[in-house]
């Protein structure tokens, strides 16, 4: 697979061009399922959490019906940050196409060991195929299938500290429901991912290592209470390989408050707790991310 590496500006004008283009065509959308059940976009560009792939399909089509999400993200800690920006297309809720181009600016790292870069790219194209269920009709929760390519595209520091490769595929099973009238009256949203996985720090450090070369099973979770149509509150936890011998890897997990008023517009923000990150403990910080939706 050949990717051809833009720059963060051309990126942004092809993402604008091409949600123009499918804005005629998006069939009533609007129309389809239930408000804030497209969920948001996590920083690998795919829906659902923050951090955490849920098993809807990004927007709000239901069958026969197709539109897409904008999204950008940013995270901050303090001595790391790190910005995601990308789109996601959903056809007859059924499958769901995502990019997502990531930047993780080095900052204290670089200025302790006086690296020669000050940041990292990466992108990731993915694709998601619901398999069966639906997140409230049905009994049955709704089950999704996702795949991740991964591309880290400046690998020759996290070569030198151990990883194995710049790229990588990243597997996934999701299952998610809604439980209406579960917690006080409210909707409560639950799900579950199984990630096959060899990414470094999602892919931002590269994949595989002098610790571990071969592939991890690691669960993600989150949960969800909507306090009513536009807000909801929540946590996730995302389960992490340590591959590399150079500096351990942490879970992530993050406490979120999102914020729905229309079918059009998303808002989350948390806080992030991702641990120890390239030898730098308790990064912690805020998570601010918008999405629009077409």
């Amino acid at each position: 697979m050949i990717v051809t590496r833009l720059s963060p500006r051309k990126h942004a004008a092809a993402l604008t061009v091409a949600l123009s283009l499918a804005l005629p065509c998006a069939a009533n959308a609007d129309d389809g399922r239930l408000l804030a059940t497209g969920g948001a976009t996590q920083i690998e560009g795919s829906a659902g959490g923050g951090i955490v792939p849920w098993a809807v399909l990004s927007g709000y089509g239901t069958a026969g019906q197709h539109g897409g999400t904008a999204f950008a993200t940013r995270v901050d800690t303090g001595d790391y940050a790190l910005t995601s920006y990308g789109a996601a297309y959903a056809w007859d809720n059924r499958l769901e196409l995502s990019y997502a181009r990531q930047r993780f600016e080095l900052g204290e790292l670089q200025r302790r060991l006086s690296l020669p870069t000050g940041r990292f790219d990466a992108e990731v194209v993915g694709a998601k195929l619901r398999l069966g269920g639906d997140l409230v009709y049905t009994v049955m929760p709704q089950v999704s299938l996702g795949v991740q390519y991964k591309r880290q595209l400046d690998f020759a520091i996290p070569r030198a500290v151990g990883a194995r490769d710049d790229r990588g595929i990243d597997a996934y099973l999701s299952a998610s429901k809604l439980f209406l009238a579960a917690v006080a009256d409210r909707n409560l949203l639950l799900n579950a991912t199984v990630r096959s996985t060899r990414a470094n720090q999602a892919g931002l450090l590269g994949f595989g290592g002098d610790r571990k070369a071969g592939r991890s099973l690691v669960l993600e979770t989150s949960a969800a209470v909507l306090l009513d149509p536009r807000w909801a509150v929540g946590v996730e936890y995302r389960q992490k390989p340590d591959n590399l011998g150079f500096a351990r890897e942490d879970d992530w997990r993050d406490a979120f408050v999102a914020w729905f008023p229309n079918k059009h517009v998303a808002v989350v923000a948390a806080y992030a707790d991702l641990g120890s990150i390239a030898t730098l403990d308790r990064q912690r910080g805020a998570y601010l991310s918008l999405q629009a939706s077409f």
